[in-house]
């Protein structure tokens, strides 16, 4: 799985990039960013409603932080989801092609046996 995929911020708007975005949040940008920013985001409502509900973050300055932690706590979830499925595969074993070659012989070896016999 791509590394992009797992960040929290990366997906939420794709013309801008997380640093812009949570500098957006902290109110570090010029307000000619922030024009740019808002407008880019306006576009989807899907973006708009994120951007507001992270707005909403009381100690902005901490909002770093709890995205590192959100990004460490889902890739920590899907690499457990990704052990799991590697669990659940089953492993290439080639005697077991085998064996089914051999008895599918076999039955085709006996059904002949069985029909001349049955000829005589």
């Amino acid at each position: 799985m791509s590394e992009n995929y797992k960040d929290i911020l990366s997906n939420l708007s794709k013309d801008v990039d997380q640093e812009t975005l949570l500098l957006y949040l902290q109110g570090k940008l010029s307000e000619d960013k922030k024009h740019e920013v808002e407008k880019q985001l306006l576009q989807s409502d899907f973006d708009d409603d994120a951007m507001q509900g992270l707005q909403e973050f009381k100690d902005k300055e901490q909002l770093q932080y709890m995205v590192e932690m959100l990004n460490r706590d889902l890739k920590k979830r899907t690499e457990k989801k990704k052990k799991q499925r590697e669990k659940m595969k089953i492993p290439y074993q080639p005697w077991i092609y085998i064996s089914i070659l051999i008895l599918l012989l076999l039955i085709v070896l006996s059904y002949v046996v069985v029909t001349r016999l049955l000829k005589n």
